[in-house]
């Protein structure tokens, strides 16, 4: 090597491990160490948030802000403190039988504090709505713990007071309300599902002793998933068929006892467990057999229908569809439950997403400059904030469902269900992919237990498939709207009830050259999607009458067409959900409230549209106005941006249901914080 290449080898090799200070400026400027900045200081608030919050909530606000409060202030909610601030949430590192142990001493606590009082005794839309807000709140501090009081109390608890008649209301509703006796509800078997019609526990009447005999004839019968039933339940529902002298009568619903208050199972009933799941590990989920248990007569539960002392079978409702569908009453509740709690989760990833990103930097957008607040990138913006919109969006229409189902009759219960379960199968969808692009948007930050996010996923995705698998309630909601038209058609009367109000319209039509103005105007965004939902309704029925042309049957022509039946299920959804939205704006002032709710409602209907290919499939716009709407998403997100914080703090959730990183994220994980 020639002295020429070594010296010059050695003088770079010098300057590297010695710069000059004139090198090192040049190349790197030092900043100073990132620090925690309240977001609240760079951020005002244009509207009253707590004006937003009683939007958002609908009802019950002192009674949520007292269990909050009574939640926050006990030992037993595992408080801790970071950063200067106490928060509460499980802890997940206890084992499943800890988790289960814990949740049973949270709701003694619950009890002795007065959470269930007249949550089945008390009557009336006012009770039921607070009993539904004290819940919410429950299931946002731990899944697992509201699910297991709402096995009890909403199920349990619920088929008792809707199927059961005043014998079994005077034995079973305090005790319920008062945790005398701990109830589960054995609907789900092995073999069956979402298809309880085809459950195949089997029950018989034995008029010598006037006992009902319950049995598991096959191991496809098992009761499974049946949560409390493997560690702490006493009593259960039994859904089964019901044999009156080798005659089916169908599904029918009876009281058994499977443990006396020791905890001993009782004579003829095996319980195993379902073990260890990717969440709700504070809930004992469990499998039950029934080897010919014997129970008395008076525990089957008979509003709907009832066997005399002689073994005849006696029922008001000669119709047997119309008799099971009385008999899967208790399942609305919970699929109004499950949509209300899925939102409240969203709102919580969706608080704890936003705060970071008002206070987590990353990158200069110059040089030597400051580095960029994440929310200030216009992808960021794009990625949380028509997340926000959506909950939103479907908050208001959580409320609409609520106090559908606390004034429901007798002539509602159809629409109930069908709104229940489109609104239970978008809103848990919605939760997943919220919690999954917060907990992204979060970074590393986004993996730890104790920022929630992460571990809500697991905890949540089971909201998807248990009170009905979402696909098949999309499917039950385009079955329900096929039965609509086909009755309209063949009566030629006017469409009426389920919103479905605007068939009876001349067709909307879509302007052919879209502005920003239309755009986001309310009649442009409610007529686009009246057009989507009757035109796909109209393909709907054409195509599974073209299937039965083709020799098959009903049923099966209907299973053919299931990729346009769940395109019409999402349709008839989110037009509902941006119905319920139009209605509460129309309900507020003119103002600073009014306009940001306008800036949401046009979010999340564009945000729809251009998610959903059916808009293009179809025609009902042109690729130049698909563009013009997708093009105004970000435009939107920006002039939302302000406004970030306002929103997200109108939820009403206390700094202790969120996380450290939602606050001052430095400090939390100081070295000092691990020195406590």
């Amino acid at each position: 090597m020639d002295h020429h290449r070594v010296s010059r080898r050695t003088k770079i090799l010098t300057d590297h491990l010695n710069p000059s200070p004139s090198t090192a400026t040049s190349t790197l400027s030092l900043t100073p160490c990132l620090n925690y900045s309240p977001p609240e200081l760079s951020n005002p608030f244009v509207f009253n948030v707590r004006e937003m919050r009683a939007l958002m909530d609908g009802h019950s606000l002192e009674d949520r802000d007292w269990i909050f409060n009574l939640i926050i202030q006990s030992d037993l909610f595992n408080r801790r403190e970071q950063g200067g601030r106490v928060f509460v949430s499980p802890d997940f590192n206890q084992t499943m039988e800890q988790q289960r142990e814990i949740t049973m001493k949270r709701i003694e606590y619950l009890k002795d504090n007065g959470v269930f009082k007249g949550w089945l005794t008390d009557d009336g839309p006012e009770a039921d709505l607070r009993k539904m807000a004290l819940h919410e709140v429950i299931g946002m501090y731990d899944h697992s713990l509201g699910i297991k009081i709402g096995v009890h109390i909403f199920l349990w608890g619920g088929a008792v007071k809707f199927l059961g008649t005043k014998r079994h209301h005077d034995k079973w509703l305090k005790s319920t309300e008062n945790y005398e006796m701990k109830g589960c509800f054995a609907m789900t078997e092995l073999g069956h599902g979402s298809n309880v019609r085809g459950i195949e526990t089997i029950t018989t009447y034995d008029s010598n002793t006037g006992e009902f005999v319950i049995n598991t004839p096959c191991e496809s019968a098992q009761k499974y998933w049946i949560g409390g039933a493997a560690n702490h339940a006493t009593h259960t529902i039994v859904f089964s068929q019901l044999n009156i002298d080798g005659s089916n009568q169908g599904v029918h619903a009876f009281i058994a006892q499977i443990r006396d208050s020791d905890g001993k199972i009782s004579p003829n009933v095996r319980i195993a467990d379902c073990g260890h799941k990717i969440g709700l590990n504070g809930v004992d989920n469990g499998r039950i057999w029934f080897d010919n248990v014997r129970i008395p007569r008076e525990n089957l539960l008979n509003s709907v229908a009832d066997v005399s002392s002689a073994g005849e079978y006696l029922s008001a409702i000669k119709n047997p569809e119309q008799r099971f569908g009385a008999f899967l009453a208790p399942l609305t509740s919970g699929r109004v439950t499950i949509a209300a709690n899925a939102v409240y989760i969203s709102k919580i990833s969706i608080a704890i997403a936003i705060r970071y990103a008002l206070t987590r930097r990353a990158f200069s957008i110059t040089p030597n400059g400051p580095e960029t607040l994440l929310l200030d990138y216009p992808s960021h913006q794009r990625r949380l904030l028509p997340l926000l919109a959506k909950i939103y969006a479907l908050s208001f229409a959580v409320i609409e469902l609520k106090m559908l189902y606390v004034k429901r009759t007798p002539e509602s219960n159809k629409a109930i269900h069908i709104v229940s379960s489109a609104y239970k199968a978008i809103t848990t969808w919605n939760n997943m992919r919220t919690l999954q692009e917060c907990r992204e948007a979060c970074g590393g930050q986004g993996l730890k237990t104790e920022n929630r996010i992460g571990h809500f996923k697991g905890e949540f995705d089971v909201q998807l498939t248990f009170e009905g698998d979402n696909n098949v309630l999309m499917q039950q909601i385009s079955k329900a709207l096929l039965a609509e038209y086909i009755a309209h058609e063949k009566r030629n009367k006017p469409f009426k009830g389920l919103g479905l109000e605007h068939m009876n319209h001349p067709l909307p039509v879509i302007p052919s050259q879209l502005t920003s103005s239309i755009i986001r105007s309310s009649e442009f965004q409610i007529n686009l999607f009246h057009l989507r939902e009757r035109d796909l309704l109209r393909r709907f029925a054409a195509e599974v009458s073209q299937y039965q042309a083709q020799g098959e049957s009903k049923e099966s022509a209907f299973i053919q067409s299931y990729q346009i039946a769940e395109d019409l299920g999402r349709a008839f959804s989110e037009r509902a959900i941006l119905k319920t939205f139009l209605e509460a704006e129309s309900k507020v002032s003119p103002g600073a409230l009014k306009d940001v709710l306008g800036l949401l409602r046009t979010l999340y209907a564009l945000v729809s549209v251009d998610e959903d290919a059916s808009f293009l499939r179809y025609g009902y716009l042109s690729t130049d106005n698909a563009a013009a709407v997708r093009k105004e998403v970000p435009t939107l997100c920006a002039e939302l941006r302000p406004h970030a914080l306002a929103l997200v703090s109108s939820f009403g959730i206390p700094d202790a249901f969120l996380s450290a990183i939602a606050y001052d994220w430095v400090d939390s994980n100081s070295w000092s914080s691990t020195q406590h």
